[in-house]
């Protein structure tokens, strides 16, 4: 499973390094509503939930599907303006402005980007204008409960005057406590882009992909960059429609996400987490933590990782404990040797085998990583 954007053809210059305040501010509404995804922020979301005005957390409430359990594409306007320059602003109240020239069923559509998650990549029929659309939008979000709902009649029957609430939504956001943490993080964020800036320019994209994010790649020929998450996408950076152009934005309050924009007539964009200890033992592939998981998912392998926890031991010293031949004992090995969860090591003429504690130990968080990559 992967995301991947078609670059071929793109040159360097069009690859840019920026931070937005305003995709800042949506990662900071969601760690104020999931604090559980982000550990690391507790004293932040902590003390800004208790010094948060009941009725702006109750106004939050009423939209917060668009940062909780997805990240609304309205947060990143500039990607979605035809004919604009394509990059964030230097300020909340100008990406605001840009927020505001986007056309209307551009934000409708993405202001529910919930409703329909499996078909992001798809290219949806707007439900201002296809009633099954609409249907849809109005069933999902009567799921998620009733402030959604009517949040999400009010934006199809009168999406003007929602613009205009969201505005002053983020506005009081920006009054209350986004303003003093913009001031905090933007120097640290616009180093970072500099640097990546600096780094791309002199030594490839490749090296500045490996800076941004283990789950990045691009291939040999530099047509195809590739991000490791488990979902399926693919976009262009070279769509006539939208104008050329790779974005990369840095997030102080992202980590574990890494989050990719790659909705039809979008600029594609890479939101990327920095300044996160845990960043430096992020896993290497989904694909590994589920071979990982599958190796320990073994009735048998669990029995035998019981012994190898503890010490090393040869093949046929597993089959005698175990009850099974040797080649039985070698097949459930080479499974975990393959997941990188076992060492074996020569002791004259024996193979000794032994677990690789830390490698399991690492499985929770790389599990929890990746799902939230």
């Amino acid at each position: 499973m992967s995301v991947t954007i078609d670059i071929a053809g793109l040159p360097t210059r069009r690859i840019s390094f920026s931070p937005s305040p305003l995709a800042e501010l949506c990662m900071a509404l969601h760690a104020l509503s999931q604090p559980a995804h982000h550990p690391s922020l507790t004293s932040w979301t902590t003390a800004t939930t208790a010094a948060l005005d009941p009725s702006l957390a109750d106004r939050l409430l009423e939209a917060d599907f668009m940062w909780r359990s997805s990240f609304s594409d309205i947060f990143m306007a500039f990607a979605g303006v035809p004919g604009g320059t394509g990059l964030p602003a230097a300020t909340l109240a100008e990406e605001l402005d840009v927020l505001d020239r986007l056309d209307e069923e551009r934000f409708v559509v993405a202001a529910l980007e919930h409703c329909w998650m499996a078909l992001y990549n798809e290219g949806l029929p707007s439900p201002l204008t296809d009633p099954l659309a609409r249907a849809k939008a109005l069933e999902a979000a009567a799921a998620r409960g009733p402030r959604q709902l009517d949040f999400s009649l009010r934006l199809l029957d009168d999406p003007a005057g929602v613009r205009r609430w969201m505005r002053r939504l983020l506005e009081d956001c920006d009054e209350a406590f986004f303003a003093e943490t913009w001031r905090r993080v933007e120097p640290g964020q616009s180093a970072d882009a500099r640097h990546k800036t600096e780094v791309l320019r002199h030594k490839g994209l490749p090296a500045a992909l490996k800076e941004v994010s283990s789950a990045l790649s691009v291939d040999g020929a530099l047509t195809t960059i590739t991000a490791d998450k488990m979902v399926h996408g693919s976009t262009t950076a070279t769509d006539p429609r939208i104008g050329t152009g790779l974005v990369f934005v840095p997030t102080n309050f992202g980590w574990p996400h890494l989050s990719m924009l790659h909705a039809p007539g979008w600029r594609p964009v890479v939101h990327y987490p920095l300044g996160s200890p845990e960043l430096a033992s992020a896993p290497g592939s989904v694909e590994l933590l589920q071979r990982r998981m599958e190796a320990l998912a073994h009735p048998m392998r669990m029995m035998l990782c019981r012994s190898l926890a503890r010490a090393p031991y040869t093949t046929g010293e597993l089959a005698a404990a175990y009850g099974i031949t040797a080649p039985e004992v070698s097949r459930h090995l080479s499974v975990l040797k393959k997941a990188g969860l076992m060492h074996t090591r020569r002791q004259g003429r024996y193979a000794q085998h032994q677990l690789d504690l830390a490698a399991v130990a690492r499985i929770g968080s790389d599990f929890i990583e990746g799902i939230l990559r």
